[in-house]
């Protein structure tokens, strides 16, 4: 998204910036997950740069991974501008208190959104061309002849007119001791080697031989572990517990009141195994005050939500011609009403994470979407100032944007207030991360065209029904009251300039898209996709039964609502291209086209209908110009993916409650994709150039409405409402 989504508030708070660390040669303690050359030294080009006497070249990447290649990609851009061996490339993480030690040189630490590449690859890119300039000027000065004349190739430096030659480790000191380059030249794609390349992940290996480090797998001297149980309704508190109930159990070593300024209110067991502190917690007698959500259910949910859809009220997103007036005039109306449930992230990994806190210092390794974040909160919680804190942030186990809220970094660091000086690594249940969760945001949707006497869309009032995301976590972010995260893909172009790789694919002649916001007692976050996936339902959907009304084709309506969007028309051409969009083959098809996170994209979804009236997925193909394509074999990994996800949301997943609390309490309640499920996913990855889009969320927004139309094509039947479940029965 942008930084209006995923900007904390962190200052310097009086760091003072020593010479030992803004010094050249400089070598960052390697974390968890990075790695060193055999001797273990390091020599530092730059802050994005380290080169050993090996040659071995490790990049420092300030974004997070989960799984969506960002380490890889980033590390391609430097690699492709340093002239390095890729084959000696490694990488580790930095930590958001050495980055704020040094004035935050590498930038935003938040990873979502898309934007972990985009958001990224500009200065990443300079960084490695200006480490590749200062480590020809250290060969130059070594030879005594002008830079000009030296190069660099698969780590190696020449003099053009001696030939002599020389490492980028056997220069990478002397390189670090030069002031950096004032003016770097980037290299044009068309000259890319590394870059644009279909290249392994750096991180695959690690991953199947069980290397790689998640948060789970930290290990610590002396660590004790804990298991914890908030309040299971929002909004309520702990009021008492039991511990003398428990305290024999084998391995307990105490229990732990834990309260955060985030508003949690529960109890954490504390024990030699999570295993036994998760049972004793299990048995620990406990008194809850439910609190004012006591006795919420989906009957009050719909019920808040409906009201909204012909309210009076409602902040206005897009807006254009005379609505009022193509009504008036139309031959025929078109309406339909679309809901989409609350979901949770789900991650396979739950929330976790390991502190150590005595009265000087606080540190913690955690899984995070925001090392900067899970900085802030870790000097709240333990009221230390900032520069006495650090987080060693590892590898997720999946994130789709539920890590970027540290609550469990705040409760980990209220552990071990009762623990000074151990570790205590705290780590969540299925259950309690099910329950626990900041879910997507649901919403309803009161969809109305207007059509003439020829089939023309005259007219479109879209009605938006349901939570903000920013009025549940960052009210401060609202301007005027209204979140402008609820338009997503939904904007005009040029009016809102931080929403603008979220604008509208069609140009309507008259259009009104506006939110009555109805905040229900459920925590919302950016669910991956955030908005955009609701919102290409709606549209998407109800473009499919305004073309039915019209008696036109599906393809060309909608190309005939996208001349002035180019880009957006060619990744719609292209999926019905691929998937012979028209054929006469037994195959019904649905299309869907969006344009979110600054990437424009379509499927085509192929359905087949079995003689009992089973409805079967079989294949979809999707389309992406993200503009500029670093890794084409990551994006088709990520489009596969994204319907992994997108389909297991559509097919099966929602969060309901019952007297407040949540009841799908894990996978068995709230169940993904299985192989034997999964249609043939074929990504056409069509990059125009010119711009950095994103790939990681994208291609989910038109996952659902794709096999929603292609429903209707084969059964003729409409859904609008998720999950499918039993409606795919024909």
């Amino acid at each position: 998204m942008n930084d209006l989504i995923n900007g904390i508030n962190v200052t310097r708070r009086s760091f003072v910036v020593g010479a030992s660390v803004a010094g050249a040669g400089l070598s960052l303690g390697i974390l968890p997950a990075g790695r060193a050359a055999a001797d273990g030294h390091l020599d530092e080009v730059n802050a994005w740069v380290v080169i050993a006497p090996d040659d071995t070249v490790t990049v420092r990447v300030a974004r997070s991974e989960m799984g969506q290649g960002t380490l890889t990609g980033l590390a391609q851009l430097v690699a492709e501008e340093l002239e390095c061996d890729w084959e000696k490339v490694t990488w580790e993480f930095p930590t958001p208190g050495q980055s704020l030690a040094r004035e935050r040189v590498w930038g935003s630490f938040s990873t979502g959104g898309s934007r972990g590449l985009r958001g990224s690859q500009q200065y990443m890119r300079e960084g490695g061309a200006a480490a590749r300039m200062m480590l020809i000027e250290a060969a130059a000065q070594q030879w005594g002849v002008p830079a000009a004349e030296c190069y660099a190739e698969n780590s190696v430096i020449y003099h053009r007119g001696s030939r002599r030659k020389t490492r980028f480790g056997k220069v990478a000191d002397a390189a670090g001791k030069l002031a950096p380059p004032t003016e770097v030249k980037l290299k044009p794609e068309s000259e890319w080697k590394v870059a644009g390349q279909p290249l392994k992940r750096l991180d695959t290996a690690e991953k199947l031989t069980g290397k790689l480090v998640y948060g789970a797998d930290i290990q610590l001297d002396g660590m004790l572990l804990a298991s914890i149980k908030d309040c299971p309704v929002m909004g309520g508190k702990l009021l008492s517990y039991d511990e003398a109930a428990i305290k024999d159990m084998p391995g307990v070593r105490g229990v732990v009141k834990v309260e955060t300024s985030l508003g949690t209110s529960g109890v954490a067991v504390v024990a030699d195994t999570w295993w036994q502190a998760n049972k004793a917690l299990e048995k620990l007698p406990i008194e809850w005050d439910l609190g004012p959500n006591a006795e919420f259910d989906d009957a009050a949910l719909t019920a808040l939500l409906e009201s909204g859809l012909d309210a009076d009220e409602a902040f206005v997103g897009n807006a254009g011609g005379d609505i009022a007036g193509a009504f008036g005039a139309a031959e025929q109306m078109v309406e339909a009403v679309y809901k989409v449930p609350s979901q949770n992230h789900a991650p396979m990994e739950p929330m976790n994470a390991t502190a150590v806190l005595t009265k000087d210092q606080c540190d913690v390794w955690c899984p995070t979407q925001n090392g900067e974040s899970a900085l802030a909160a870790a000097s709240e919680a333990s009221g230390l100032p900032i520069e006495q804190c650090e987080v060693y942030k590892t590898i997720l186990g999946g994130g789709f944007g539920r890590r970027g809220r540290p609550d469990y970094v705040y409760q980990v660091i209220e552990v071990a207030k009762a623990f000074p000086g151990t570790p205590i690594k705290l780590q969540w249940s299925r259950e309690e991360d099910q329950r626990h969760g900041f879910f997507h945001p649901t919403t309803m949707a009161k969809m109305r065209g207007s059509l003439d006497a020829d089939g023309k869309l005259t007219g479109l009032h879209v009605r938006i029904s349901g939570q903000s995301i920013l009025a549940g976590l960052s009210p401060q972010a609202l301007q005027d009251g209204m979140d402008p995260l609820v338009f997503q893909t939904l904007f005009k172009h040029g009016v809102a300039p931080n929403m603008d790789d979220h604008a509208i694919s069609y140009d309507f002649e008259n259009l009104l898209v506006d939110h009555a916001m109805r905040n229900p007692p459920i925590r919302p976050g950016f669910w991956r996709g955030v908005n955009m996936n609701q919102n290409a339902i709606y549209m998407e959907c109800f473009m499919d039964e305004l073309a039915a009304a019209a008696g036109r084709d599906p393809l060309e309506f909608r190309l005939a609502h996208m001349e002035k969007n180019p880009k957006g028309a060619a990744v719609l051409k292209a999926v019905a291209e691929r998937s012979g969009w028209g054929r006469k083959d037994g195959k019904h098809r649905g299309l869907a086209v969006t344009y979110g996170f600054g990437s424009y994209v379509a499927a085509c979804a192929d359905v087949t209908v079995s003689g009992d009236g089973d409805v079967k997925i079989d294949r979809i193909v999707a389309a992406t110009d993200c503009g500029t394509a670093v890794n084409p074999q990551q994006i088709e990994a990520q489009v596969e993916g994204s319907f992994v996800y997108g389909l297991s949301a559509l097919l099966y997943q929602e969060i309901t409650y019952d007297q407040g609390v949540v009841e799908q309490q894990n996978f068995h309640t709230y169940p993904s994709m299985r192989i034997k499920d999964m249609p043939k996913v074929e990504a056409i990855v069509m990059p125009s150039g010119g711009f950095y889009g994103g790939v990681g969320e994208p291609t989910i927004g038109v996952a659902a409405p794709a096999v929603m139309n292609a429903i209707y094509a084969a059964t003729g039947k409409r859904v609008r409402s998720l999950p499918l479940k039993e409606q795919l029965k024909a």
